[in-house]
C-alpha cells in the first residue's frame, strides 16, 4: 500500500494529500474546493461526533437544527460580524432554472430574483439569536444551552482536504445567559470540553489560551482557543470557544424579564469544532508508513486476519477466529474480520497497517497448535505473540497503552519544538525553520503585531492563560510587554 507514496520530509503537504486519498479518507468532488469524505473517513468523523456529543450532553446541552438559508439582512445588524464574514459568503439570488431561449442549454430564470438575497450559513449566529427571541421571555427560560450539527459554506480560494474546504461539517453551539459572569463561565466550560477530548480522544496535546484582539471571532468579546503542534512544526487551531457579550442579543433585541421585574439583554457564548480535526488527527500522528490513529477514534480498532492453505485450514482457523472475534466485541472493542480469499494475508497486512488499524491479529494452523496469535500494533509497528487465553484483556488494555503512548509522542515532540526567543533575530530564525511554537514577548499593539506577521508570516497563535506574567521587552519593538504569547505559522 505504501508503494510510491511520498515522505514527510519529501514533500508534507504532498505527503498529507496523498495520505488522505490513499487511505480512503476523502477526495475533491466536481465542485471546486468541496469534498467527497468517503466511509472510512467519516467512520473517523463520527466517533468525534459521538464522543463530542455525549460531553455537550452531559454539560446540559440539547442538540436543535436550524435553517442553512439567512435572509442577507440579518448580517448586516452586527457590523462586526458582516465585517468578519462578508468575503466568504455564497449568495442565493433565484429560486428557479429554465431552458434557454435558444433550447441549448439550462440558464437562470430571472423572473425568480429572490426579493430578498440568502447567504448559504458561514455560521448560524444572526439566524439563532433572531430565534431566540422568541425562546427567550423571563430569567426561567435562561439558560438556553443548544447544540447543531451542520454543514457550513465558506467560500475558500485555496482548499486543502479537511484543513480548509468551501463546504465543512461541524458542530456550533449557541448559548443564552442570565448574566456576563454565567456566560464567561460557559465559554471556559466548552473550551475545557474541547481540551478532554482533544487530549483524551485524538491524543493530541493543546495549549490553551485566549486570542489576540485581531485574531477573536468576527462578533466575539473575547475567543478562547486550543492549538495544536503538527509534525512539520506549524500550529492548528484545534477548536474555539467565544464569549460573545450581549452583542448580539442586542442586535436581534433579546430581552428577558429578571428576577427584579426589570428587562435586560441576555448574555452569549458560542463554540464549535469541525472536520478541520480530521486534519490534525492526521498530521499529529501520521508516518511515512501511512496512517495512525488512536484507538478510542479509529472505526476498527482491531482487524483480524487468518492465515491458511487449505479449505481444513481455513476451517480450523476461521472457528478461531470468530470465537476471539465475539470475546472482543463483548467487551466493546471495534472489530473487523478479514476472511476474503480475493487477497493474501501480506497484501492485507500493507492495507491495514496503512490505513492506521491500531492493532492486527494474524492466526493460522501452527498458531492453534501452539495456543498463541500474532499482534502487531500500529504505532510502534511492532509484533510479538500473545498466548490466546484471556485474549480480550490483554488486547483491551494494549489499546489503552497504544492510546497513551501516540499522546506521550505528541507531547514528546510539542516540548521539543517549543522555544522562547528573546531577540528578533532568535524569533526569526525560529520561524524561519517552522520549529513550531516560539514563546516571545510582545508589545499588546495590533500594529506590532501585524508587522511581525508580514516580516515571518507567523500570527499570534494565543495569549495562553497560564504562565503570561513575565514582564519583558518585545521581540520586535523593543516596548515593555506583560508576557510572554505563543507564535508559530499555522494552518
Amino acid at each position: 500500500m505504501a508503494k510510491n507514496f511520498t515522505t514527510r520530509k519529501q514533500d508534507y503537504a504532498k505527503w498529507y494529500n496523498e495520505l488522505v486519498i490513499k487511505a480512503d479518507l476523502a477526495e475533491n468532488s466536481a465542485v471546486r474546493g468541496c469534498m467527497v469524505i468517503k466511509p472510512y473517513g467519516y467512520g473517523i468523523w463520527e466517533n468525534m461526533q459521538h464522543a463530542l456529543d455525549k460531553m455537550f450532553k452531559d454539560t446540559g446541552h440539547s442538540n436543535a437544527y436550524f435553517p442553512i438559508f439567512i435572509p442577507k439582512s440579518f448580517f448586516s445588524k452586527e457590523a462586526s460580524h458582516v465585517e468578519g464574514f462578508a468575503k466568504e459568503c455564497a449568495v442565493v439570488t433565484h429560486y428557479r432554472l429554465k431552458e434557454s431561449d435558444d433550447k441549448k442549454g439550462i440558464v437562470v430564470d430571472e423572473d425568480a430574483r429572490l426579493e430578498e438575497e440568502l447567504i448559504v450559513r458561514p455560521t448560524s449566529e444572526t439566524i439563532i439569536w433572531d430565534t431566540y427571541r422568541n425562546w427567550i421571555q423571563s430569567y426561567r427560560d435562561l439558560p438556553l444551552l443548544i447544540n447543531q450539527w451542520a454543514n457550513v459554506v465558506r467560500w475558500e480560494m485555496r482548499t486543502r482536504l479537511f484543513l480548509r474546504t468551501t463546504e465543512f461539517l461541524w458542530q456550533e453551539g449557541h448559548t443564552a445567559h442570565a448574566t456576563k459572569a454565567e456566560a464567561l463561565e460557559e465559554t471556559a466550560r466548552m473550551l475545557d470540553v474541547y481540551t478532554t477530548f482533544a487530549e483524551d480522544f485524538m491524543a493530541l496535546p493543546v495549549w490553551k489560551g485566549r486570542k489576540s484582539e485581531s485574531e477573536r471571532f468576527a462578533g466575539a468579546e473575547d475567543t478562547y482557543c486550543i492549538e495544536a503542534l503538527m509534525q512539520d512544526g506549524k500550529s492548528l487551531q484545534a477548536g474555539t470557544s467565544h464569549f460573545l457579550g450581549q452583542n448580539f442579543a442586542k442586535a436581534f433585541d433579546v430581552k428577558f424579564l429578571d428576577k427584579q421585574n426589570k428587562q435586560q439583554y441576555v448574555w452569549a457564548s458560542s463554540w464549535g469544532v469541525s472536520t478541520r480535526l480530521m486534519g490534525a488527527l492526521i498530521m499529529a500522528h501520521s508516518d511515512d508508513n501511512g496512517l495512525v490513529l488512536p484507538p478510542k477514534l479509529a472505526p476498527e480498532q482491531v482487524v483480524i486476519v487468518p492465515i491458511y492453505k487449505n479449505d481444513d485450514d481455513f476451517e480450523r482457523v476461521n472457528e478461531k477466529a470468530l470465537e476471539i472475534k465475539k470475546q472482543l466485541q463483548d467487551k466493546g472493542i471495534r472489530v473487523k474480520y478479514d476472511d476474503r480469499d480475493t487477497n493474501k494475508p501480506g497484501w492485507k497486512f500493507a492495507e491495514y497497517e496503512f490505513k492506521g488499524v491500531p492493532v492486527r491479529i494474524a492466526i493460522g494452523p501452527k498458531d492453534l497448535d501452539k495456543g498463541t496469535v500474532e499482534v502487531a500494533r500500529r504505532d510502534t509497528l511492532e509484533k510479538s505473540f500473545y498466548q490466546a487465553t484471556d485474549l480480550a484483556n490483554k488486547i483491551e488494555h494494549l489499546l489503552d497503552n497504544i492510546q497513551q503512548n501516540l499522546y506521550n509522542k505528541a507531547l514528546d515532540f510539542r516540548e521539543e519544538h517549543t522555544h522562547k526567543a528573546d531577540t528578533w533575530e532568535e524569533f526569526k530564525e525560529r520561524i524561519k525553520n517552522n520549529s513550531g511554537f516560539v514563546l516571545a514577548h510582545w508589545d499588546g499593539t495590533p500594529e506590532t503585531e501585524e508587522k511581525i506577521k508580514q516580516e515571518t508570516k507567523a500570527t499570534i497563535r494565543l495569549i495562553p492563560f497560564e504562565g503570561y506574567d513575565e514582564p519583558g521587552q518585545c521581540v520586535f519593538s523593543g516596548k515593555p510587554s506583560k508576557g510572554r504569547v505563543v507564535f508559530a505559522k499555522a494552518y
